[in-house]
């Protein structure tokens, strides 16, 4: 897949689907990347929309140019990369870190923002959030990825998703240790200067949010503030998921997705 140069990065993504179909973005979760992320969701969403999944900085295969990283940043890279590719508008999802990058694009780009969708996401990051991500931090400062591993790993998943799936965790157990985490730490520290919560009334487009019933990490308190701030928003809660949603409960949440999407015009 390929990679392009814009806005004074590389970035890499992948385009699937209709080449004529409206353009849906899908942007990844921090730890996450645009080729494992998204398993239970692409072939699905490509049978009807234009897909573009992409590494944002300091992800995946895209380039991990030294910090500090911004949200606006982030939505900067985002706006050149589908001007690049030849795109006016799109509807955006976004899991966890991507959806606090969707919410800077869209409040950055409203006229190129033609849906939201929120999922496992926050506008604003409580103490107890701050602690949380401050202990990855720890971990990740000191690039030691089994305590990495150890400190993310039950605040991404319920404990039913981990009790029931040890094969997959194990062999996120040897992905973590490739990971880059001076850009992890860049990335966490953007994380830690979110808030858009006073700027939610500005969020014009349609919006669906999804959480986690058992989300300890940004679960339905969050979605609430994010349904307080955008009036016109939808919410739905998926039991029993924790904070993966796409992965822990992929039918349900491709079903959100596209029931949403089929209400749109464009």
């Amino acid at each position: 897949m390929p990679k392009i140069h814009v806005n004074d990065i590389e970035l890499y993504y992948e385009l699937h689907g209709p080449e004529d179909a409206p353009l849906l973005v899908l942007n990844n979760g921090i730890i996450m990347n645009a080729s494992t992320s998204w398993v239970y969701q692409t072939e699905t969403l490509a049978r009807r929309y234009r897909v573009l999944q992409y590494d944002c900085r300091g992800q995946g295969q895209s380039e991990h140019p030294e910090g500090p990283y911004t949200m606006e940043l982030h939505a900067r890279d985002l706006a050149a990369l589908m001007k690049a590719l030849g795109y006016e508008r799109a509807h955006l999802v976004g899991i966890s870190y991507g959806g606090e990058v969707a919410q800077a694009f869209a409040l950055k780009y409203p006229q190129q923002t033609s849906s939201l969708i929120l999922a496992d996401t926050v506008s604003e990051v409580w103490p107890e959030l701050r602690i949380i991500v401050s202990s990855w931090l720890d971990a990740a400062r000191v690039g030691n990825s089994e305590a990495f591993f150890n400190v993310t790993v039950p605040w991404n998943f319920s404990p039913a998703f981990i009790a029931g799936n040890p094969r997959l965790l194990e062999d996120a157990r040897k992905r973590y240790a490739l990971l880059d985490y001076a850009a992890i730490v860049r990335l966490c520290e953007c994380f830690l200067n979110v808030n858009f919560t006073p700027r939610l009334g500005e969020v014009k487009c349609p919006t669906c949010i999804i959480a986690g019933s058992v989300d300890r990490l940004k679960g339905v308190t969050y979605a609430a503030i994010l349904k307080n701030g955008i009036p016109h928003a939808e919410v739905h809660i998926l039991d029993g998921a924790g904070h993966a949603t796409c992965w822990e409960r992929p039918q349900e949440f491709n079903t959100v997705v596209l029931g949403f999407l089929s209400k749109q015009s464009s």
